[in-house]
């Protein structure tokens, strides 16, 4: 299991709660682009409508700009591959208050490309100011640790 990306910023404003590994209907070119490692997470989230998953504002430029169809959207609306149960639960759980559900990382499993979703609930800011102030806490430890 190689990670592709990985969305920092949802586990810096989101406390998340539970994971879900999702496959994504894909276009050839994202694939090769995805693989290369260009795709951006940051400001993406998952909507179900219709009994059905959907990651919105995922940006997937193309692969070979130049060959590729003037039309392509690279933000465009992909279609996320859930069990029924799964999307059943989700559905649930996304209309309690405060519930949402973000992108955390994207890889490689075996031949397939997966997101890796998350049920998520907003950070506050002093939740956030916490996180900063642990992280620089252990930063300041392991320079010690080095010298």
């Amino acid at each position: 299991m190689e990670n592709i990306t990985i969305n920092k910023k949802a586990y810096f404003d989101y406390e998340i709660l539970d994971t879900y590994e999702a496959g994504i209907e894909l276009m050839g070119n994202e694939v090769k682009s995805i693989k290369t490692g260009h795709v951006g997470l940051t400001g993406a989230y998952v909507l179900i409508r219709n009994n059905e998953a959907y990651l919105l504002n995922a940006d997937i430029p193309p692969y070979q700009p130049k060959n590729t169809s003037a039309d392509y959207d690279p933000q465009r609306t992909r279609r996320l591959l859930l069990r029924k149960e799964e999307i059943k639960e989700l559905v649930g759980k996304t209309h309690e208050k405060g519930l949402t559900l973000v992108p955390l990382k994207l890889y490689n499993k075996g031949r397939r490309i997966k997101l890796e979703i998350g049920l998520a609930r907003g950070k506050k800011k002093s939740d956030k100011r916490e996180t900063i102030r642990k992280r620089e806490v252990d930063r300041e430890i392991n320079r010690a640790l080095k010298l």
